[in-house]
């Protein structure tokens, strides 16, 4: 009896047999999230991917290894040139953005070709696959390549579990930024650069044919070692481009012409100290774009180099240039040798706090005429002077006098700058200093006080080339940027008016060794500059700058040991001027620079600093050009603590018949006339020419007059050497002087000065112990802190052997 089946029982079935298929893809499905879950995929840790440091053009200046010692260069497949992922896809797997991460077809060739030859002829592994080769190897700490079997199911299920997690890009990136290109070098970006010294995203057909076969077997392929080989398995690649007709048979032959030439495998180093605080700031990040030119980079280090080769062998240096417009930095030096262990090259002393000598004196002179303290051929006195406990000197121990401000500014005279900041307000110049990021460092419980502007406090070469880009912007300082993200930070310094007035003061200064320029027609730019040395000759300084840039460079040891003779216009200058010459020129840096409005030219006249009086022409003893700020044309300093004379106009009456001065209590009958004289002040004496000293002398008074206290002179006199004496050394032999002076008349303090150079120090009328050793003429004088003063000359005979 045949059965008879009912629909019923045939759809019945139909779902049971679907049901089952349903439930079996659903358990393969579910073991295979248990096998993707127990076995994840190995994929590069984010936060260990290493980093590049680049310039602002791209160009790597320095590469940071991951954890395994490997160099890699992030890069995104967009970013890469056409031509090798062309190469790299039709060599390697021309199927790639079709199939699911294995290719079958690919697979059978191959097995095939083993299974008649006994040996591998061609791969069949998709580019999907060699990824996942790469990532387990790294996961295996780089086992066996070995071509197994059971390794090669591995990797295709674990392609296949990367097609199913990322995408075709992803997969790509993967091995754009991992595959092996020898030694320790991964990624194509790496190896373009570390072979070819170029981006990936401008390789030639040759070169992108080169770095496309080169991961198949990267130690036996390297350029740098095997160029034949090389060459020839870059060829092979030639081949099949033109044969697949992705590459004109031209193109191939013109790629095959060009010769494989690899640099040796060495990673960049340029600017290492920069890159070094760019990577500790972002330790997230992959790949950090500075601002530096790497031509203007390399120019300079090699510079530097060459530069400190006669120097001291503990000397370093450092090294800053600033683009005045967006205050980003275009070189960065932070020590003379990076791995020279002798100079602490590892050290960056673009950032590091030491003393600023004098680098800080235009900013006091801006602030003075910002006040309306000075305009700038204010007369300034630089003679021996006292500020309570403080007496400074000058750097060379010698004294000028009465000076213009402009010339004490650019001879860096260190008593006009401290009586100027004495009168500015030490506290008020620090917090000026540090609104506008000149930050200043103080020993425990200091204050800022009057050294400071000789450097007595700490300071930072990047911090100074901020503030002195302000001269060439109108007043404005900055924070020096190093990425094209910083952020800009700009505070005023100075009005634009003082900016500009104290870069003309510093722009005056000579150049050393100047001479014209014949070799460029825009001229050499016009630098306004100064010099720096801080006690003890431990760090030089200079820092100046044109229109188009700021540089700032500083000289000596790390650790702080003094270099006699090594001062910041003999170490630091040349060496900035040198700089200066390696920068790009316009014809616009070597014009002039119109003066803002608030800046105007004016007439002034010694000793009173006023503009000249047509009714009072006697009271113009010396006439000069002076630059004034907003209309402000301050007078002479009043002076401190002489006694004797104050600078400005002194008013008396005199005889018209006899010329002699009248008291207000006379016998005799005169007819008096109204005179004024312009006093000079006093400490400024010394330096005056006889008929200076007699065009300020007061007539002598009348007899029949009673005294007006004006004759009330203290006067000093030098006992124990006459003037105009010949002095000889004793015979046999001996070349010096020995002589037991006092400066008889007062109880003040008295400087000594030799040709006006300070040569010691007495009180009252104590005694003055000096060995007199140079032979020639030469000009004693006594100057005591109340103004009074003596002077005479004497001759000192060479000795006798």
């Amino acid at each position: 009896m045949t059965e008879t089946r009912t629909p019923a029982k045939h759809s019945s079935k139909r779902r049971r047999a679907a049901l089952k298929s349903l439930l079996g893809a659903q358990l393969l499905l579910i073991a295979a999230m248990l096998a993707d879950l127990a076995f994840p995929l190995p994929l590069p840790d984010a936060r260990d991917r290493g980093a590049v440091v680049t310039a602002a053009d791209g160009t790597p200046l320095r590469a940071f290894a991951d954890t395994g010692g490997i160099w890699r260069y992030a890069i995104e497949p967009e970013h890469v040139s056409p031509l090798y992922v062309q190469a790299l896809l039709t060599y390697e797997d021309r199927w790639f953005w079709r199939h699911p991460g294995i290719n079958p077809v690919a697979m059978l060739r191959a097995a095939g070709q083993w299974a008649r030859s006994g040996r591998v002829v061609s791969g069949g592994s998709t580019l999907t696959m060699q990824v996942a080769r790469i990532l387990d190897s790294r996961q295996e700490a780089r086992a066996s390549n070995q071509r197994t079997p059971g390794r090669k199911l591995r990797q295709m299920l674990r392609a296949l579990q990367l097609e199913v997690h990322l995408s075709k890009r992803e997969i790509l990136s993967l091995y754009l930024n991992h595959a092996p290109f020898g030694g320790t070098v991964e990624g194509v970006e790496a190896a373009s650069w570390a072979y070819l010294g170029k981006p990936s995203s401008r390789l030639s057909h040759a070169e992108a044919a080169l770095l496309a076969v080169l991961p198949q077997s990267p130690s036996r392929l390297r350029p740098d070692r095997e160029p034949e080989r090389a060459r020839v398995a870059r060829d092979k690649v030639l081949a099949r481009m033109q044969q697949m007709q992705v590459w004109t048979p031209a193109q191939v032959t013109d790629a095959r012409v060009e010769p494989v030439v690899a640099r040796s495998l060495q990673p960049p180093r340029y600017a290492p100290l920069l890159a070094q605080r760019l990577r500790f700031e972002q330790p997230d990040a992959v790949r950090i774009a500075s601002t530096l030119d790497l031509d203007l980079q390399r120019t300079l280090e090699d510079r530097v180099a060459a530069y400190f080769s006669q120097l001291p062998e503990r000397t370093s240096a450092a090294l800053l240039v600033v683009d005045n417009a967006t205050l980003e930095a275009r070189a960065y030096v932070g020590s003379l040798a990076f791995a020279d262990a002798a100079r602490v090259g590892h050290v960056d002393m673009v950032k590091a706090w030491r003393s600023p000598g004098s680098t800080l004196k235009p900013f006091l002179y801006g602030l003075a005429l910002d006040d309306g303290l000075i305009h700038s051929e204010s007369l300034l006195v630089d003679a021996p002077q006292a500020f309570g406990d403080y007496r400074p000197g000058n750097f060379d121990a010698a004294f000028n006098g009465p000076v213009g401000a402009a010339q004490a500014l650019r001879l860096s005279l260190n008593v006009p700058a401290v009586d100027l900041l004495d009168r500015v307000g030490p506290s008020r110049f620090s917090a000026r200093l540090a609104h506008a990021g000149i930050r200043l460092q103080w020993p425990p419980g200091a204050t800022p006080n009057l050294s400071m502007i000789l450097g007595g406090t700490g300071a930072r070469l990047e911090d100074l080339v901020g503030a002195y880009a302000a001269l060439n912007r109108d007043g404005v300082a900055g924070r020096v940027r190093y990425t094209r993200d910083a952020p800009r930070v700009d505070r005023r310094l100075l009005s634009p008016g003082a900016a500009w007035i104290v870069r003309e003061m510093l722009e005056a200064n000579p150049r050393p060794g100047s001479a014209a320029d014949t070799f460029d027609p825009r001229g050499r730019p016009r630098v306004a500059w100064k010099t720096g040395t801080s006690f003890g000759f431990r760090d030089a300084w200079a820092l100046g700058g044109t229109r188009r840039y700021t540089v700032g460079v500083w000289v000596g040891r790390p650790d702080g040991t003094p270099l006699p003779g090594q001062y910041g216009a003999i170490t630091a200058l040349p060496l900035m001027f040198e700089v200066i010459d390696s920068l790009p020129r316009q014809r616009a840096d070597a014009a002039p620079r119109p003066p803002p409005a608030s800046v105007a030219t004016l007439d002034i006249c010694w000793p009173l600093g006023l503009p000249p009086d047509p009714e009072a022409p006697q009271l113009c003893r010396q006439r000069r050009e002076a630059w004034t700020l907003d209309g402000s044309v301050p007078p002479t300093f009043a002076e401190r603590d002489a006694r004797l004379w104050s600078a400005g106009v002194e008013r008396f009456d005199v005889d018209a018949r006899t010329g002699l001065r009248l008291s207000a209590d006379c016998s005799a009958t005169h007819v008096r006339e109204s005179r004024e004289i312009a006093r000079w002040p006093a400490l400024a004496s010394p330096w005056l020419s006889s008929a200076a000293r007699a065009a300020a002398r007061l007539p002598r008074l009348s007899p029949d007059c009673v005294a007006d206290g004006r004759d009330a002179v203290q006067e000093l006199r030098i006992e124990g050497l006459n003037d105009r004496a010949t002095l000889a050394p004793a015979p046999g032999g001996a070349q010096a002087v020995r002589l037991s002076l006092r400066a008889l008349g007062g109880d003040a303090r008295v400087r000594w000065l030799l040709d006006g150079r300070l040569i010691g120090e007495s009180v009252g009328e104590g005694a003055f112990v000096h060995d007199f050793e140079q032979p020639g003429e030469h000009t004693l004088t006594a100057l005591a802190d109340s103004g009074a003063w003596s002077s005479l000359g004497f001759r000192l005979q060479a000795g006798s052997e």
